[in-house]
């Protein structure tokens, strides 16, 4: 039997998201966007009741398109507001067509989001060796750093902890146990995946 993280329960959806996505790199700036979008509504919330709508905020949301996100006016507001497909909280729904405001911003600064983001950890991501679960911070310098600047530029729900969680997310640092069966593979790939 696959020995894994020990936050990851045997729901199948949990399972999937630990086995194939927790911890790998992402570089495509939609996904970053999604990912940060994501990880802002799970305040107050468990990750795997965001997680079981995340195919309904992909069709909310335009497929998390930022430049569409951005155009969103009082009635799509509305209607986000009485879709029981996401979680409906006036300032997470807010914050999400703010944020893609500011993201559309740092392309035109940065030249991409990925540039943006991925420069906290030097373009490269930061290997852990965690033995267990209470070894492993829910934030870092590295965190506190992208959410003052993020919150600089005007992003919402982008706490130093919600920013930690984002950067295990989409694998800026590897923070699966060493006893985890994804914990090598993950490794390996950091070595291989630079900042685009």
């Amino acid at each position: 039997m696959k020995q894994r993280c020990h936050w990851c329960t045997d729901d199948p959806i949990y399972i999937a998201y630990h086995d194939n996505e927790w911890g790998i790199p992402v570089h495509e700036d939609t996904r970053l966007f999604e990912m940060l979008v994501l990880e802002g509504n799970q305040a107050g919330l468990s990750w795997l009741a965001i997680l079981k709508k995340r195919e309904n905020y992909r069709k909310a949301f335009d497929g998390f398109r930022p430049e569409r996100v951005t155009r969103y006016n009082s009635k799509k507001m509305a209607e986000l507001l009485a879709n029981p497909g996401i979680v409906r909280n006036k300032a997470k729904i807010e914050s999400a067509i703010q944020n893609a405001r500011r993201v559309l911003k740092i392309q035109d600064d940065y030249g991409s989001l990925d540039s943006f983001l991925w420069r906290f950890v030097g373009g490269r991501p930061i290997q852990n060796a965690w033995k267990g679960p209470k070894e492993i911070p829910c934030q870092t310098k590295e965190s506190d750093s992208m959410s003052r600047e993020l919150k600089k530029r005007g992003f919402q729900f982008v706490g130093p902890k919600i920013c930690y969680s984002f950067m295990q997310a989409v694998g800026m640092v590897n923070d699966h146990e060493i006893s985890c069966f994804c914990y090598g593979r993950v490794k390996e790939l950091g070595k291989t995946t630079l900042q685009q």
